[in-house]
């Protein structure tokens, strides 16, 4: 009777927290649909888009989120390609965190597109000189092979859980797309084609989506400081460093709300390949910005000055983007690498300072007059752009609290019961 009462006392709590989760992503979707019934019916002109700076808040979250997406789903090829069976509890959730992030990064685009309806425009019509009509087509086959290797990945789980006959089962039956197989034979030719799924999907992620998504500016003559064949690999690094923080930040809290125990290991190398790739990203971030100080070029100078020195330069540039999402991360793993928490708090600040990272690539350029005599841009996201953006957040992240409490994503059970050291 005691243990029965234990566990009724531990459920309850967890029941009442999801209620309250739950709620509380419903009400921030409930603000986007606003938000996004605003921007139907006005237009752009319910946002501060000029025709100086057509470019702002949508676009910055847009290539954010293309960049999670890039990064997740390298950090999931150690595992399923290069077999570094030490993340192997993180594989699943990077895909599924791939898959989720491109479908924001869509939603965000679409929203800035002037005409919303006509966003299939994109991959009907076709020209070969357009860098995004590459781009889009990359992110299609991109998604494909996500969800491909999300299948091969669940697949066997999914034929398991769909013998039973709750919620879960019926969903996994489903999923399972009718396949019954569990032999080894089966797992043998999953875990083949996860790695020839990845092994293509690790070039398309680089070159295609998230370099190309650097390719977009870089490609943007008339902006010197976007103009710089260095843009596209800054993307890439910037894409690991978020993608393998946001990761960290999901497994710890998801391990830490259902009473889990947390692979202390795994998430100090994962954390030091996030500390890595944040210092490679800084390094270059520092010769672009050397770069086009000593090309002297006035668009780039100008650009500058608003990046360190504009009016929301403080808060943007110095305080996000370097104090919060560089200097107190590196800090914190340097000196308290042997706390969990520590290291959750580095990586959440991590996540939101490269969103100040992907502002400050999009924002300053633009508000420098393209010809003289013209006055200079200034920009601040809109109340409709604050809520749709807040609405799509808050989509994603119900779409992920779903996928894991209904999909077999959570590998931390098996690992464990294989004789692996976690901590809490």
């Amino acid at each position: 009777m005691p243990s029965k009462t234990i566990a009724q006392n531990t459920v309850t709590p967890i029941k009442t927290n999801r209620v309250i989760w739950y709620g509380f992503l419903s009400v921030l979707v409930l603000i986007g649909v606003y938000g996004l019934i605003m921007r139907m019916e006005m237009g752009l002109i319910s946002t501060n888009l000029t025709s100086n700076v057509p470019w702002g808040a949508w676009v910055a979250f847009y290539i954010y989120f293309v960049g999670l997406s890039a990064g997740a789903f390298l950090l999931s090829s150690l595992i399923f390609v290069f077999g570094m069976e030490k993340y192997e509890k993180i594989g699943r959730e990077a895909l599924l965190a791939a898959i989720l992030s491109m479908v924001l990064a869509m939603m965000f685009i679409s929203l800035d597109l002037g005409r919303m309806e006509r966003f299939w425009h994109s991959l009907v019509y076709f020209n070969p000189f357009s860098v995004l009509a590459y781009e889009v087509r990359f992110y299609g086959l991109y998604v494909l092979i996500l969800i491909a290797e999300l299948y091969l990945s669940m697949r066997q789980d999914l034929i398991k859980n769909a013998r039973k006959n709750d919620l879960k089962g019926k969903i996994a039956k489903i999923c399972s797309l009718g396949s019954t197989d569990l032999s080894k034979e089966s797992e043998a030719r999953d875990h083949k084609w996860l790695k020839i799924l990845g092994s293509i999907g690790i070039p398309i992620a680089i070159f295609g989506v998230h370099g190309g998504t650097g390719a977009l500016f870089a490609v943007v003559k008339a902006q010197h400081y976007w103009n710089s064949a260095v843009f596209p690999v800054i993307f890439v690094v910037s894409a690991l460093v978020s993608g393998t923080a946001l990761l960290i930040t999901f497994y710890i809290i998801r391990q830490k709300v259902k009473g889990g125990r947390v692979d202390k290991a795994m998430v100090q190398s994962l954390a030091g390949l996030m500390i890595g790739f944040l210092i490679v990203d800084i390094g270059l971030q520092f010769y672009e910005y050397l770069i086009s100080a000593y090309s002297l070029d006035h668009q780039a100078l100008d650009t500058l000055a608003i990046l360190f020195g504009g009016k929301f330069s403080f808060i943007a540039f110095w305080l996000v983007q370097t104090f919060i999402g560089a200097v107190v991360p590196i800090f914190l793993y340097l000196k308290f690498k042997e706390s969990v928490n520590a290291l959750l708090t580095a990586a959440i600040m991590v996540v939101l300072g490269i969103v100040a990272v992907r502002f400050n690539i999009v924002v300053p350029p633009l508000l420098i007059p393209q010809l003289a005599g013209l006055s200079g841009g200034y920009y601040f996201p809109s109340s409709v752009e604050w809520m749709t953006s807040v609405g799509v957040i808050g989509f994603g992240l119900l779409l992920y609290s779903l996928a894991v409490s209904i999909l077999p994503v959570d590998l931390s059970r098996p690992i464990e019961k294989m004789g692996e050291r976690s901590e809490r």
